[in-house]
């Protein structure tokens, strides 16, 4: 059993959530039980500003969705923008809405929620002018500047689909994500910052519509001045469109099941998968989900540092943070720029109170020692959030100790672009919590686990994760996929979603999650299927075959493990693994790192020809003595070269 912290009391006081102790924690989990589409309603209607307040719930189940996407709050009419922006101009309109922190110490952008309402509209009117329509996709591939959040609330403004593409991935990737979706526009800056390194993002951009047709139009912001190629009648620079638009344009009002955004996620399997959310059920959950897990507070300075190319982004940096009225903080740079102690300049510069951030980054920040902690002033902070991975204790220990000086809680909070806002979490001012537990679920969340042979697990145990019964936050479909959806998420375990993760539940009713079970490897909170590696790395003409899987790696939670059959006549070398990295590097992203490469002379599979993962997995994690029965390999001398010549 792990030790339990209590809350500390400055994390207490002043608290006036219904949630703010266990007490309340348990009475309205109760009502989301006994009541859900009465609880939920209620939520609905006192975060999100609605133009026809809803008077249905939940419409469908985890039964029901082969048959189509449930809905929450159907009869619903609103406009997301509306309850982000014109909702908060008569009391917080001169209040800083966004705070962006730059590639460079010091560099500092603020807009209030009068500023950026007026730039989300003259956006939003820019867009209508290159012919961007109700309904339609734009693309937006940009870095971590203001500029990206006020594209996504301007294509909300309008009622298009925006589909947020994480600056970091290539053009091959980008390409195949804008066929997906079909979209009509593409917004992009000139180049991105991060560390003092430029990223070519307009280059990128170019590459990928080469040939395409579909994209009518290409808005690009200017960051950094530098030389871009340009395509004449299909590319419009920001600055000379969007500042001569009208700060007018009134909102478009859709109904609560209108999609709000596709989220491209990898899967064990194909191509990545293109999450669809919608408006009202997920602006309900991301609001309420930020202002309790975070015990948010009206003179907060709200600081999480994860990237709008991601869920963490969307639903923590952009929508949950400006429907309630916070001032949020953009960051553009690296942790570890110009040195480890970035963060913690940043909080004392800012006065940062709330700062959310992966465990990735705390086990790098600790390996540089406390002495780029200890020099700067942290007495502003209060809640201290981890996401992205599961937290190992050590660095939950170090975050708490040193970071938060044991005056703050910290909140581990799990969750998933499919859950659309955090599922099971500490509540700040509530929840005694565990190193390296997520601990308690939200209200409205039902954890479930599962054994192998698909039963229940009462109690404490070890098992599969699910959840069962809907919550308005959660994944509609895959965009133009309906089967696909349902065959992932719903098709393993009837009437329950499937969240593909690992659990431990322990006597306290605490839950660990221990990581993933399908053949999806989580490296510093990316998720990447193994298919996407598998399948760049046989794109390599010496490349007969590959396994690619996860292991354990002290920084990044998760490293990638390859192992490669070359076809005859070639023999492993330094040349054929660059190689091997370029085509990671070209055909998924930066991002797509091969940590370890392991020459086999064959993979070990059955008699049928399947690959058994779980002796590559066992292997790359150090434990080859537990490969368990070999017995149906078609070749058992396979995994003896394997564990032989194992990097681990």
């Amino acid at each position: 059993m792990s030790e339990i912290y209590d809350i500390p009391a400055r994390v207490r006081e002043g608290s006036d959530s219904p949630l703010a102790t266990l007490d309340g924690w348990r009475a309205v989990r109760e009502r989301t039980a006994n009541d859900p589409d009465g609880f939920w309603l209620d939520v609905a209607k006192r975060r999100v500003k609605w133009h026809r307040e809803p008077t249905q719930g939940l419409e469908g189940s985890f039964h029901t969705i082969p048959d189509g996407p449930i809905q929450w709050f159907a009869d619903g009419t609103l406009n997301v923008t509306e309850s982000c922006l014109d909702a908060n101009l008569a009391t917080r309109g001169d209040k800083i809405a966004i705070l962006w922190e730059g590639d460079e110490p010091g560099q500092v952008r603020t807009l209030t929620y009068r500023e950026l309402h007026a730039e989300v509209c003259r956006t939003a009117n820019a867009l209508k002018a290159l012919g961007l329509q109700n309904g339609e996709r734009a693309i937006i591939y940009m870095g971590m500047v203001p500029e990206a959040a006020i594209a996504m609330l301007a294509c909300a403004r309008i009622g298009a689909i925006h589909s947020v593409v994480f600056g970091g991935f290539s053009a091959e990737a980008l390409r195949d994500r804008v066929r997906d979706c079909g979209a009509q526009a593409v917004i992009t800056q000139d180049e991105g910052m991060r560390g003092k390194r430029t990223i070519p993002l307009k280059k990128v951009t170019d590459e990928a519509l080469e040939g395409e047709r579909g994209v009518k139009k290409v808005l690009v912001y200017r960051r950094t001045g530098g030389d871009v190629d340009w395509v004449e009648d299909r590319d419009v620079w920001w600055h000379e469109i969007v500042p001569e638009q009208s700060d007018d344009c009134p909102a478009v009002i859709v109904e609560a099941e209108h999609p709000l955004f596709i989220l491209y996620t990898s899967g064990s399997t194909g191509k990545p998968k293109g999450v669809v959310h919608t408006c009202g059920g997920y602006l309900t959950y991301a609001a309420y989900t930020h202002a309790n897990v975070f015990d948010l507070r009206e003179d907060d300075v709200y600081a999480c540092v994860a990237d709008v190319g991601w869920i963490t982004g969307h639903t923590y940096i952009v929508y949950g943070p400006l429907a309630n009225g916070a001032t949020t903080l953009m960051f553009e740079s690296l942790p570890t720029y110009p040195d480890a102690g970035r963060y913690w300049d940043m909080v004392e510069r800012h006065r940062i109170t709330v700062f959310y951030t992966a465990p990735t980054a705390i086990r790098a920040l600790a390996a540089q020692g406390d002495g780029h902690v200890t020099k700067y002033d942290r007495s502003s902070l209060r809640v201290l959030g981890t996401v992205g991975e599961p937290i190992n204790p050590d660095a939950w220990r170090w975050y708490y100790d040193v970071v938060g000086e044991k005056r703050c809680n910290i909140v581990d909070t799990w969750w998933q672009t499919e859950t659309g806002g955090i599922s099971i979490s500490p509540i700040a001012p509530a929840t005694p919590t565990k190193p390296g537990s997520a601990t308690l679920p939200m209200p409205g969340i039902f954890p479930v686990l599962m054994d192998g042979d698909g039963k229940r697990i009462r109690g404490p145990g070890e098992g599969r994760l699910c959840i069962e019964f809907s919550w308005p936050g959660q994944a509609r479909t895959v965009w133009n996929d309906h089967p696909r959806f349902v065959a992932t998420y719903f098709q393993h375990y009837p009437g329950m979603y499937f969240t593909g993760d690992g659990c431990r539940r322990d006597a306290d009713g605490y839950y660990w999650i221990t990581g993933r079970v399908d053949d999806v490897i989580n490296v510093s909170g990316h998720r990447m299927g193994t298919a996407e590696f598998e399948s760049a790395l046989v794109s390599v003409d010496a490349v007969a075959e590959a396994g690619v899987v996860g292991y354990p790696h002290p920084i990044k939670g998760q490293g990638v493990y390859a192992y490669i059959v070359l076809q005859p006549g070639y023999e492993p070398s330094d040349a054929i693994e660059a190689e091997l990295h370029a085509a990671c590097r070209t055909q998924i992203g930066a991002h797509a790192k091969v940590d370890l490469y392991q020459f086999v002379p064959g993979l070990p599979k059955t008699r049928s020809g399947k690959v058994m993962r779980r002796i590559l997995r066992k292997v790359a994690e150090g434990e080859p003595d537990k490969l368990g029965d070999v017995s149906t390999l078609a070749d058992p001398s396979v995994v003896a070269a394997i564990v032989a010549g194992a990097k681990v």
